[in-house]
């Protein structure tokens, strides 16, 4: 009687722990960005960004998508020049800048395996978004040297920046558990960044690939109970127009080191990503094309790490 009693609550138990992830409607998480997860001394140009994000299930009505979701973000990037000991303007290659932002997104996820977002920010680059304070406080605590040049950071302009992504997956005639291909382009417009990116997407399974509206690839893990663990890589060219972390703002020409852009980059990334139950993990490493026209520049890369967590 007591091994029954037991079985039963056993049964309920794992019963009842996947209604939960089944009721799952709600992520929160963070990403991290960072050169040196790359390497110890490529120190230099993004040289690090952080955003934490809540992501939420709302009502979807239409046959053809899958699930909608809404997102809010608060995230700060960082960037700096080669060399952090610069005493004048002349051994600066890349404006120093800060970038704050909030975001609020909407994401739709369709039956056939196509992607739509669209997000609005609203912030600051310049002495508001603290750039500096961060890169002291983190460089006084892991025991850095002190960084010089920041007295040269780009003015304080306001960000009012859009963005749209869409991705639509090719060959869908071909079955395939292990491995999927995508063409995907973004556009951003703002008072920041001007610019559209477009290129393909390889997803390669170390497991039985999940559909994309189920996937983590991008941030669709809510309402499924899938264990993914697949390989990406993304290669991309990218024709930038305006990027007021490297040119000042819009509205005036009071930054004392700016620089003319490089219109046409190639960008690249490919990393893991890994799901199990209500846990999502990322590593990705990223490629940047050179960004601008400086003596010294060159294109450069860094690191990503991802962690979020599925809530009821």
């Amino acid at each position: 009687m007591h091994s029954k009693t037991v079985l039963i609550l056993v049964l309920a138990v794992l019963w009842n722990a996947n209604l939960w992830a089944q009721k799952s409607t709600t992520e929160i998480g963070l990403v991290t960005d960072n050169d040196l997860y790359t390497s110890s001394k490529n120190d230099m140009y993004y040289t690090n960004g952080l955003e934490i994000f809540h992501r939420h299930l709302v009502k979807n009505t239409n046959d053809s998508i899958e699930k909608r979701t809404i997102e809010f973000k608060l995230g700060q990037y960082i960037y700096t020049p080669r060399f952090l000991d610069s005493k004048d303007e002349s051994g600066i290659d890349r404006p120093f800048a800060g970038y704050l932002f909030g975001e609020v997104g909407s994401n739709v996820f369709y039956k056939n395996e196509s992607v739509l977002k669209a997000n609005l920010q609203l912030g600051y680059v310049g002495p508001n978004s603290f750039g500096r304070e961060t890169q002291k406080s983190f460089h006084k605590l892991v025991g850095y040297k002190a960084v010089s040049g920041w007295e040269y950071q780009i003015k304080n302009a306001l960000a009012v920046q859009t963005q749209f992504f869409y991705s639509k997956k090719i060959f869908q005639t071909k079955e395939s558990t292990k491995i999927d291909f995508h063409f995907q382009s973004e556009a951003n417009l703002g008072t920041i960044f001007t610019g559209v990116s477009t290129g393909f997407l390889t997803r390669i399974g170390l497991k039985k690939l999940v559909p994309v509206y189920n996937s983590n690839l991008h941030g669709a893990s809510l309402g499924s109970v899938a264990t993914e663990f697949y390989f990406y890589i993304a290669p991309s060219v990218n024709y930038q127009l305006y990027d007021a972390t490297i040119q000042g703002s819009l509205f005036s020409s009071n930054s004392p080191v700016t620089f003319s852009l490089v219109p046409f980059r190639f960008n690249g990334e490919a990393g893991f990503k890994y799901r199990k139950n209500n846990l999502n993990l990322s590593y990705v490493f990223v490629y940047r094309g050179k960004e601008l026209y400086s003596k010294t520049i060159s294109g450069y890369f860094y690191g990503s790490i991802g962690l979020s967590y599925l809530l009821k």
